[in-house]
């Protein structure tokens, strides 16, 4: 274990997580018998926290007697939550061995913590003792319903089996992972999420290595950072649009990776992984687990290795995701078409979802999202069902939308009483016996070409098909409101603006992102008097329950009525980075 006298122990680094973990210690000291404190994963954490606190030289709390009291305030708090099952309560899941596991993981990281203070900490290292205990059994047992769940759940099996070894913990993991981990050739899991890579898969997998020592997992978090590399935005986030979970339509922040590329940048050296370690810290360390994380894997306690600079430019193709990125010294612009909606044919948690299919940085100026709607069955807006490689840096986008009008039964089909099967054609459901009837169908097809440049991109976006509205809609980050930097285009009210052909510009203090438009085929683009046509529509399958998975910010709307064929021009203008 590395301690302060060690040449490579990094003083700062850890100074910071203890600083962390005692700004939220600090606020558990009260005594909280006297109602209920929490969920049990949030109770978990906080007597890690405390445990970790009082283990640490660096803590304000080390060695603290009302640390001690707190922690075990909370471990009754938290047996009470614990049911006869010896699984948790709590929260929409219910009677979950997974949610149970996660609050598992921790009690058992603190029990070896608690356990290596010795008679100090006796009864806090029984009551984590007989709460692990109580939970085994059914952890054994129990199932999961996603992903990311058999490894959070296979990692409590491994840390009980690692302070209560029992056999049966360790065939129940490797029955766990003969299925396979899920992460595919470009080292993106099958959720392709960054919120459950950073907080349950990486973590997961790491524990499990080192417990099993499988280094094929070790592999595996490592070609996931890798990866994710390629996909941290200029703003410290990570880029979530192609995910299949909460965070598709939400911004990540880089900081929950910050263990895990601190420690495989100090185990191999790697200044790729140091870079990116730096960067995940560079508002501070505010993480209160990175102390017991430091206590447990005390490699994390070494100093990084010297950071590689920053390559430029550069791009990367995820073919499995349908995801591209491009990295200049000025820009950051990610195009999109990986939706899972096209091939499944509904919106569903689980499923890729987001129909952003461009984001473009210029510092602080920011394009969050470029969508396309068009008034078609109100069948949403466009989601690319096939995105194909053109060129470096170029790609096409493609999605063609059918829908049906049906024709009377045939003879032998038909029913007296007129009860015929409840069926889904794809756009609504009824009792018409869809399969059964000949039909007359309607097809419109929408294709945009993209061209990643160093200072921005170029769409060209064709539109075929019957006569419809369409309309495209660019949201800028909602910073540029107050210094009131849309210009050029015709403001329509609620923060929206109508551009038929600019140029217009978006400006965040230096940054600007600037617009032109060219129609090279089809009607005249609609003026800011078409508010039909210049909206966005989410489609049927959030408007028929009253909802919407629409955008916010600065909205420029380009619209008019299809077919069409117009180009896009988006360039960037910012000062030269420093040298």
């Amino acid at each position: 274990m590395s301690t302060p006298f060690d040449r490579d122990f990094d003083h700062e680094f850890v100074r910071a997580a203890a600083l962390a973990a005692d700004g939220s210690a600090a606020l558990l000291e009260a005594d909280p018998s006297a109602e209920f404190i929490g969920p049990h994963r949030a109770l978990a954490r906080r007597v890690k926290t405390l445990v970790a606190a009082y283990r640490s030289p660096e803590s304000a709390l080390h060695g603290s007697e009302r640390a001690v009291a707190a922690a075990l305030t909370h471990l009754r708090a938290l047996r009470s939550l614990q049911t006869a099952s010896g699984l948790f309560a709590g929260g929409d899941n219910v009677q979950s061995p997974p949610d149970s596991a996660f609050t598992v993981n921790d009690v058992c990281d603190a029990y070896v913590l608690a356990a290596g203070a010795g008679p100090e900490l006796a009864d806090v290292t029984a009551a984590l003792a007989d709460i692990a205990g109580a939970a085994t059994g059914p952890l054994l047992a129990g199932g999961v319903h996603t992903p990311n769940h058999r490894w959070e759940l296979s990692a409590a099996l491994a840390r009980l089996h690692r302070s209560f070894p029992d056999d049966r913990l360790l065939d129940r993991v490797e029955e766990w992972l003969a299925e396979g981990v899920d992460i595919d050739t470009e080292g993106l899991y099958s959720e392709r999420s960054a919120v459950y890579a950073s907080i349950v898969t990486n973590p997961s997998l790491l524990l499990l290595a080192e417990v099993l020592g499988r280094t094929d997992l070790l592999d595996a978090v490592e070609r996931n950072l890798a990866t994710t590399l390629d996909l941290i935005r200029p703003d410290g986030t990570v880029e979530t649009v192609h995910s299949r979970r909460q965070d598709q339509r939400l911004s990540f922040a880089l900081w929950p990776y910050l263990p895990h590329y601190r420690l495989l940048a100090i185990r191999t050296g790697r200044g790729d992984f140091a870079r990116a370690a730096r960067l995940a810290a560079v508002d501070g360390i505010h993480d209160p687990d990175l102390l017991a994380q430091t206590l447990l894997t005390p490699d994390l306690r070494r100093a990084l290795p010297a950071p590689d600079a920053e390559k430029l430019p550069r791009d990367r193709y995820f073919p499995t995701a349908r995801l591209a990125a491009h990295v200049s010294a000025t820009t950051h612009t990610v195009v999109y078409g990986g939706s899972d909606v096209p091939e499944h044919g509904r919106i569903r948690s689980g499923l890729a979802c987001n129909p952003t299919f461009l984001r473009l940085f210029a510092g602080t100026a920011v394009l969050d999202a470029v969508r396309l709607s068009r008034v078609f069955f109100d069948l949403g807006p466009f989601r690319a069902a096939d995105m194909e490689q053109l060129a470096d840096n170029r790609y096409r986008l493609t999605q063609t939308l059918t829908t049906a009008y049906y024709q009377p039964l045939p003879k032998d089909r038909r029913r007296d009483d007129g009860a015929y099967l409840l069926v889904d054609e794809g756009r609504f459901s009824a009792a018409m016996a869809f399969p059964d009837r000949p039909q007359d169908e309607v097809s419109h097809t929408t294709r945009v070409e993209v061209d990643l440049r160093d200072d921005g991109a170029d769409l060209r976006i064709d539109i075929s098909g019957p006569r419809v509205p369409w309309s495209l809609e660019l949201t800028f980050r909602a910073e540029g409101v107050a210094a009131g930097v849309v210009e050029g285009a015709a403001p329509i009210g609620d923060g929206r603006w109508c551009l038929t052909t600019g140029p217009m510009t978006y400006r965040v203090g230096d940054d600007e992102i600037r617009v032109e438009v060219d129609v090279e085929a089809g009607e005249p683009l609609a003026g800011p008097d078409r508010g039909d046509v210049l909206r966005y529509d989410p489609g049927q399958d959030y408007t028929v329950v009253g909802g919407t998975d629409a955008t916010t910010g600065n909205r420029v709307y380009i619209g008019g009525n299809g077919p069409q064929t117009l180009s896009v021009a988006l360039r960037t203008s910012r000062p030269a980075p420093a040298s």
